[in-house]
């Protein structure tokens, strides 16, 4: 067997995929301390691979006491919402190549949400938001027999707000919301909106009621940092804002 050269084997090496990344993650376990603390890990990695595979590796090969939230791995379920390099993001969604590999990328828990462990947060304080705005179709009088039908015209009105995966990636991006966890936030007021503006439900005038509170839509200071952090393009300022039209107007 031929013994290959120095070059070829250079030449190999450099057409290699892989490059070397440092994961900067924040670590919090509760039965080993109260505090927090970063850890980095190295790790050879594919550009074009998503953070989530970072993650998977460094779980499966590094650490196996990592601990995260995922489900799909297609941006559909929302459940690795994450905060890298400063911004949230789906984990699952995000390239490598695209945040700055040369530097150390950064990845720890939304904010606003009390961290159980590592990149888990507790999500209920979200869903209970979520909850109260009856994000349902509430219609009166006999079952219908066949489908409640809607115009084109009709659907697209609400359209964009039904996007929305529950990822609170947009919630846990509002200053608001850090400060007061009481607010409902902007994911629970787009799904509000999402039946508010829904020609076959009921019971907009209900959910303006809840949304029309102190802790409702009045809270929203229109940073836009809800519209920039949702990973399916929602306009999510823009529905807020449609809400308290609504709610001065009662028009929807």
């Amino acid at each position: 067997m031929a013994t290959p050269t120095m070059d070829k084997v250079e030449a190999e090496a450099s057409a290699s995929p892989y490059i070397t990344v440092t994961f900067r993650i924040r670590r919090f376990n509760p039965e080993v301390s109260a505090e927090a603390s970063w850890e980095d890990f190295r790790l050879e990695i594919d550009p074009k691979e998503r953070v989530l595979d970072g993650l998977h590796k460094i779980k499966w090969e590094l650490d196996g006491t990592l601990t995260f939230r995922r489900s799909c791995a297609h941006g559909i379920c929302g459940s690795d919402a994450m905060r890298i390099n400063g911004k949230n993001r789906l984990a699952c969604k995000t390239l490598i190549k695209d945040i700055g590999p040369e530097k150390p990328i950064t990845v720890e828990p939304i904010k606003g949400l009390a961290v159980h462990k590592d990149l888990i947060v507790d999500m209920e304080p979200f869903f209970q938001s979520y909850r109260e705005v009856m994000p349902f179709l509430v219609t009166s009088g006999n079952e219908p027999t066949r489908e409640r039908l809607q115009s084109a015209k009709d659907r697209e009105r609400f359209d964009d707000t039904t996007k929305c995966i529950l990822c609170a990636a947009c919630t846990s991006s509002c200053p608001v919301f850090w400060n007061d966890g009481q607010y409902f936030g902007p994911a629970a007021i787009v799904n509000a909106h999402r039946f508010i503006f829904d020609s076959r439900d009921e019971a907009g005038d209900q959910r303006l009621e809840i949304l029309g509170g102190q802790d409702g839509v009045w809270r929203c200071r229109t940073t836009f940092n809800c519209t920039d952090a949702c990973p399916r393009g929602i306009e999510v300022t823009k529905a807020i804002q449609e809400v308290k039209r609504a709610l001065i107007t009662r028009r929807f």
